[in-house]
């Protein structure tokens, strides 16, 4: 009993101090910041290339790079999937694994997701407004009912099949989903000597159950167990840099999981994921200097989830205002979308710093 007892205190102080030593340093981890960056500009330029009469134009010219963007650079999500485990699995870890904190770790990221996420979406419904008095196009969101509304706060949508108000809408719906999922892990196995490697081994299962079955299934997208793989793929990553040899083996267990999949049934996208995982893996131990020269990535990436929000609504807009004063040429086009994408940086950067800081640092502060 006194052997269980002591190595379950020496599994806790070590976690507490990998947790608090990551967590130090997570705003300097430039591999994190470099996929997040990279990433988001990505699905903007997706977005761009997927919606309205600017897409159009610019297809006239360059029907090859509109395609790809269309076909490719949405695929960049699996980035924010894999991310999102690696930094899920941070925050949990570093919380505590009783029931109470638990709950207060899902309760607190449910409100620094949604708050950011509900003042985008008033500026959507104002900007939808606005798009539809200067053109008529399927991609502009219809006036919501309240049901459709209630549904988005509750990031049910996808699941009860309501129309999407905002491009993307669905991501933010399913990685609260994985994070309820890994919480929902970490509670079932609660607080033995051994949890940490149940935990592992209930991720493993998981993740084999998505890669093999469920993301084979387009139907299933709805649910967080079609993205697990990619997820879990993150959560895993950071569960092997805690200096223990288990954690590496479930890691490698994990990548020779992937590596089956790819065999059986070869998707990009799993691809991606495993190609940003064993990236976490390797670089785990590579930290930045304050004066480093990553500034634009870092800046990039902190305001990743603030574009996610608001580059739609500009997108809506431009739009908009390209075929109300009846542009059409690929110049125009591409001056555009240009213009689409500096002005969504300028808006993110102002959204970041007046909504979605402020709001996490108060949920912070009460956690």
């Amino acid at each position: 009993m006194t052997t269980c007892s002591s190595t379950q205190l020496d599994i806790s102080r070590s976690e507490a101090l990998y947790a608090r030593s990551v967590k130090s340093n997570a705003t300097r981890f430039p591999v994190i910041d470099a996929f997040k960056a990279i990433a988001s500009q990505l699905i903007v330029l997706h977005h761009l290339a997927a919606y309205g009469p600017l897409s159009d134009a610019v297809q006239q010219a360059a029907p090859g790079l509109i395609s790809w963007l269309y076909d490719y650079a949405r695929m960049a999500v699996q980035v924010f999937f894999v991310i999102g485990g690696y930094l899920a699995a941070r925050a949990i870890f570093s919380s505590g694994r009783n029931s109470g904190s638990l709950a207060t770790a899902l309760f607190n990221r449910y409100l620094r997701i949604v708050v950011p996420f509900l003042a985008a979406l008033i500026f959507s419904i104002v900007c939808a407004m606005a798009a539809r008095h200067w053109m008529a196009d399927d991609f502009i969101p219809d006036a919501p009912t309240w049901s459709q509304l209630f549904a988005h706060v509750l990031l049910l949508q996808g699941v009860l099949d309501f129309d999407a108000l905002l491009a993307g809408v669905w991501f933010i719906a399913i990685d609260f989903q994985l994070f309820m999922l890994m919480v929902v892990i970490v509670w079932l196995s609660g607080k033995a000597a051994y949890s940490r490697n149940l935990i592992s081994a209930l991720i493993t299962l998981m993740v084999a159950a998505s890669l093999l079955w469920f993301n084979r299934d387009p139907g299933l997208d709805d649910w967080a167990l079609y993205f697990f793989g990619a997820y879990g793929m993150g959560v895993v990553a950071y569960m092997a840099g805690m200096r223990e040899k288990s954690g590496k083996f479930w890691f490698w267990l994990i990548v020779s999981l992937a590596v089956v999949a790819l065999i059986i049934d070869f998707r990009a996208r799993i691809m991606i994921a495993l190609a940003v995982t064993i990236t976490l893996f390797l670089t785990i131990d590579l930290k930045r200097s304050a004066q480093s020269g990553l500034s634009l990535l870092r800046y990039l990436g902190r305001i990743s989830y603030a574009l996610f929000l608001v580059h739609f609504s500009i997108l809506l807009l431009v739009n908009a205002a390209f075929a109300g004063l009846g542009f059409s040429s690929p110049l125009a086009g591409g001056i555009g979308m240009l213009a689409t994408w500096a002005v969504s940086l300028v808006v993110a950067d102002l959204f970041y710093r007046r909504i979605e800081k402020p709001a996490a640092a108060i949920f912070r502060t009460a956690s």
